[in-house]
């Protein structure tokens, strides 16, 4: 079993002066303490669930940067990346450039975007959301064939690409695991059969039969289910605890979770907590389980 941590809210003590050290602090207790990954979203505005449009929201990219520079061996990603933020070209060359100066350490996290207040309110198209899909999957089809190094010119319904070189090409290999968003029955969890290395759903009395379709996406692919990494967001309420995150993690272990990453709320701390969590539960659920 992995654990990793999400960072949703940048409303620290201090206010913006403070923003950086203290992200930078998390991050490097967050990679001392053992955990798997640090994700942060990939948002421009806050969003309603988390606080006000107005409170501090870094640009996701630029944050996983400067995490990168401060720690050894956390993975970093955001959760998740709107298709519709970023031409395919130029997100396949940030999360390239990420992977690169970080050792082998980005992951693309991708959905198809749903937070039309910050489309709208920075000029970023916003399309309807069959469309937002149709982009997704021109998207992901992007990503495996500039990560394969094929500078064949791609022609989409929505995208053309003359000549998608990617140089330097990403460290891992094959290439930086793809993460797909979502519970979407009909098209996302298809998605993450058919080209995700994982999904990401959130943690809940759905989450069982989310699984049970993405199995069933993986029989019609051809796909070994095993081969995808099953993560699941979750919140530790009130004042966090190791041991609500001990049986968190277990509870979710049982249900065919492979990494659970803990959301931190506003005001909570929890990458020491989580780290302590991780070194009891895995006398029980050896890592990777």
């Amino acid at each position: 079993m992995h654990v990793g941590l999400q960072v949703p809210s940048f409303t620290f003590p201090g206010g913006p002066d403070q923003i950086g050290p203290t992200f930078g602090r998390i991050a490097r207790e967050a990679d001392d303490a053992g955990l798997r990954s640090l994700w942060v979203m990939d948002h421009f505005f806050q969003i309603q669930v988390v606080g006000a449009a107005e409170e501090p929201m870094l640009e996701g990219y630029s944050a996983l940067a400067y995490a990168a520079a401060l720690t050894e061996r956390i993975t970093l990603g955001t959760m998740v990346t709107g298709v519709t933020y970023r031409h395919p070209g130029i997100l396949v060359k940030t999360v390239t450039t990420l992977d690169v100066l970080s050792g082998g350490r980005a992951w693309l996290g991708i959905g198809a975007a749903w937070n039309d207040e910050e489309s709208r309110g920075l000029g970023v198209a916003f399309p309807p959301t069959a469309e937002r899909f149709e982009r997704l999957e021109e998207t992901l089809k992007i990503t495996h064939q500039m990560w394969k190094g094929d500078e064949t010119a791609f022609e989409g319904e929505h995208y053309r690409l003359e000549r998608p070189l990617n140089s330097p090409p990403a460290l891992q290999r094959p290439h930086p695991p793809i993460l797909i968003g979502g519970g979407g029955e009909k098209k996302t969890l298809r998605f993450v059969a058919k080209y995700a290395d994982a999904c990401n759903l959130f943690d809940g009395e759905e989450l069982p039969r989310k699984l049970e379709i993405l199995r069933e996406h993986c029989e019609r692919e051809g796909r070994d289910y095993a081969d995808i990494e099953k993560t699941a967001l979750t919140f530790l309420a009130g004042e966090p605890s190791v041991d609500a995150a001990v049986d968190a993690i277990g509870r979710l272990a049982e249900s065919g979770i492979d990494q659970v990453i803990f959301s931190q709320g506003t005001g909570q701390d929890l990458a020491g907590l989580l780290g302590e969590a991780l070194s009891q539960t895995q006398k029980i659920v050896p890592a990777g389980r």
